[in-house]
């Protein structure tokens, strides 16, 4: 699972509503400057011609629970019909992206967009598999959620959280701190393989925030699941769907976005659930998108990550409870309903977030890179 569903009452809903209505757009979303907000520009005729000339656009590793990917591709087909938007292998990771891309230069079915983690998005700087795009958008789009170099831009972001099947586990866990408690041996799972998964690297970061680390210190993280796995509460299964559904990862630590997509299975098979967003290491964090260089539909690659952009694809992040980078502007132009923000995550929670700079990620990763395997996966 490359990639928790948060119930409300009305009155806690009415007061979030009022809190994001209350505050600036720059407590709602990355402090860093962006424009005015404005309706969303219209998508160039001559982009949208030229992607109908090519009829596809290949993506990759979006599964239909992450951030409400199942209604955003159904929507872009809606919008753009006669284009395919197939998805190669939903589940894998940002790092097995990064390998599709250049296992499959120069065939058919090479990725055309990617959505990477920062790490992995900094990387494919570094092999030249960007192909720059600014998109009509961009003015709307917050500096700290797009590269300068046009890169990549990241569509929306979460928030990192515990989410615990209470059919299984009763007393759910709160903080990370809470985590290490004995009660939770052989409970408590990462989604995914922190040197290769962003989800996993950010609950690595979070942890490390409420161990004493910091933006530029990853390592009490890197220690705290060392001593977490020695204590048996880790367990090596990562979360997916099915091992949420079947139990065996009682306890996810994932982003604030994955449970609303899973919502109806987990109701369906009589599953109670309840997500903590960890007020001890608050850590927030986005995907990049962008078009990949040489790939065979280049012009749907950009009407793709126009289309995410857009008004239909910010409000269906939404829906999964994913923040969208364009949420000032769907604020201003009064898009937002009550019901859409109560998929998020507390105000109070997204006020605290930050986003680490493209040099902490890289450093940070070059940490994990080196100390990961030998103090956790083979210890």
């Amino acid at each position: 699972m490359k990639r928790t569903y948060v119930t409300r009452t009305m009155a806690a809903t009415a007061v979030i509503a009022a809190s994001f209505a209350a505050t600036s757009a720059s407590a709602t979303t990355p402090p860093a400057g962006s424009a005015a907000p404005a309706a969303a520009p219209a998508v160039p005729q001559e982009l949208i011609d030229a992607c109908k000339a090519e009829k596809k656009v290949n993506l990759i590793a979006l599964p239909d629970e992450w951030a409400n990917y199942k209604g955003i591709l159904q929507s872009f087909r809606d919008k753009y019909p006669g284009v395919e938007n197939p998805v190669a292998s939903p589940d894998i990771s940002s790092q097995e992206e990064l390998d599709a891309i250049n296992n499959l230069k120069g065939q058919a079915d090479m990725p055309d967009n990617i959505d990477v983690s920062p790490a992995k998005a900094a990387d494919a700087i570094t092999q030249g598999l960007w192909e720059p795009y600014m998109p009509s958008t961009w003015d709307q789009i917050p500096d700290n959620l797009k590269d300068p170099a046009n890169n990549w831009i990241a569509a929306y972001y979460g928030v990192m959280a515990i989410t615990t099947n209470t059919s299984i586990v009763k007393e759910a866990p709160k903080t990370w701190a809470d985590l290490k408690d004995p009660k939770y041996k052989g409970q408590v799972a990462l989604n995914g393989d922190p040197t290769k998964a962003g989800s996993a690297f950010a609950a690595v970061m979070a942890a490390s925030l409420a161990n004493g680390g910091s933006a530029d210190d990853i390592m009490p993280g890197i220690q705290y699941f060392a001593d977490l796995k020695k204590s048996g509460n880790l367990i090596p299964t990562e979360v997916t769907k099915q091992t949420v559904l079947s139990g065996d990862t009682p306890i996810a630590l994932d982003w604030s976005y994955n449970v609303p997509g899973l919502r109806a299975d987990l109701e369906k098979a009589g599953l109670t659930v309840e997500t903590a967003f960890p007020s001890d290491g608050v850590y927030g964090g986005y995907y990049a998108q962008g078009v990949v260089k040489g790939s065979p539909h280049p012009n749907c690659a950009k009407l793709w990550v126009e289309h995410i952009l857009s008004d239909e694809g910010a409000l269906g992040y939404l829906e999964g409870g994913a923040m969208p980078a364009r949420y000032a502007a769907l604020v201003d132009s009064g898009k937002i309903s009550a019901d859409q923000m109560a998929n998020l995550p507390p105000a109070d929670v997204l006020a605290k977030v930050s986003f680490l700079t493209a040099d902490q990620v890289a450093k940070a990763n070059t940490v994990l890179q080196e100390n990961w395997a030998k103090m956790v996966t083979d210890a």
